[in-house]
């Protein structure tokens, strides 16, 4: 006889989905808290960006080559960083108000030293970070248990690479000869 096995589901109570909700709404409203009142949470932009700030910019500069890494080579990386960031500053820009403030909350949580040590494993500051540390804090958030961290992990991907492929430079990398000549 043959037997068919089934893919047991996570056992999610409301218990657990109010004990997760309560922990991301602490973890969120502590770290603005703390960047509100020492002064990082800067809501003004960078000169030059509509909306990334100082703070952001350490991260994403050493979080982009991680996840280009293969795609772009060593020496276009500067000038695909400086564009890809000038692409996520305008897909940010366009971005629904709700949507932009949990961006800038992420982002103010992976800036804090408080909130990024113990949620990335990154202790010290981003520029130091080697590419092992940040591949290994993708990986730690993509297999997290807990769903806010996934959900910030799909976030920064799906922020970085539609920055990355919206540009006319990383379309012969994918295969992609561009849009019809109309």
């Amino acid at each position: 006889m043959h037997t068919t096995r089934t893919l047991e589901a996570p056992n999610l109570s409301r218990r657990s989905l109010l004990k997760v909700g309560l922990l991301g709404t602490a973890l969120l409203g502590t770290a603005g808290l703390t960047a509100t009142l020492s002064g990082c949470s800067a809501s003004t932009p960078k000169a030059g960006f509509a909306v990334l700030r100082e703070t952001d910019l350490p991260f994403l500069q050493a979080l982009i080559p991680v996840m280009l890494a293969g795609a772009v080579t060593p020496a276009q990386m500067p000038q695909v960083i400086s564009g890809t960031l000038k692409n996520l500053d305008y897909s940010l820009n366009h971005l629904s108000p709700e949507l932009l403030k949990l961006t800038v909350q992420l982002f103010d949580v992976l800036a804090l030293p408080i909130t990024r040590g113990p949620l990335t494993g990154v202790w010290g500051s981003w520029q130091n970070a080697s590419a092992v540390d940040i591949q290994a804090f993708l990986e730690r958030w993509q297999n997290s248990s807990l769903a806010l961290l996934k959900m910030g992990h799909a976030s920064l991907l799906q922020l970085v690479m539609m920055s990355w492929y919206s540009r006319a430079e990383s379309w012969a990398h994918c295969g992609y000869p561009g849009p019809p000549a109309v």
